[in-house]
């Protein structure tokens, strides 16, 4: 029962990402070809509304689920970042999906997103199999 909140709202996510047609390979291709500025635009309400729900949780000292408090400290600089963002880049472009779309695709039927799945979790296993051993568990999300 009490994981009913997130599988409905993992429902909702999928429907509006449907509905907005993130699932769909041709629209992405084209956001990142610049034809169709759509996806830019959901993107960028999505980017709004997490800002304003992570400031309002900050301001009522809602404390994450490990009942820290939220990190606002600015990450410090790391080359292996921007390796694993250009990969996620790649990735996202050649797939036509991201790790939301892709579970949103299956969703849909669209069984090849079973594929990009199964690269996603290669990747994470993959991360933390080669990421070395932080010094100390405070730092990690």
């Amino acid at each position: 029962m009490k994981r009913s909140p997130y599988i409905l709202f993992g429902i909702l996510f999928g429907f509006f990402l449907s509905k907005a047609r993130a699932t769909d390979y041709d629209t992405v291709i084209n956001m990142f070809r610049f034809r169709d500025p759509q996806l830019w635009g959901v993107i960028a309400v999505a980017v709004a509304v997490i800002s304003l729900g992570l400031f309002l949780l900050n301001k009522k000292g809602v404390p994450t689920f490990s009942r820290q408090p939220l990190d606002w400290e600015p990450l410090v600089y790391n080359p292996s970042r921007l390796i694993g963002a250009l990969l996620f880049g790649a990735g996202w472009a050649l797939a036509g999906t991201c790790p939301g779309t892709a579970l949103a695709q299956i969703g849909e039927g669209k069984w090849v997103a079973v594929f990009t799945v199964i690269g996603i979790l290669a990747g994470v296993w993959a991360y933390h199999k080669y990421q070395p051993i932080p010094e100390s568990k405070d730092n990690v999300c």
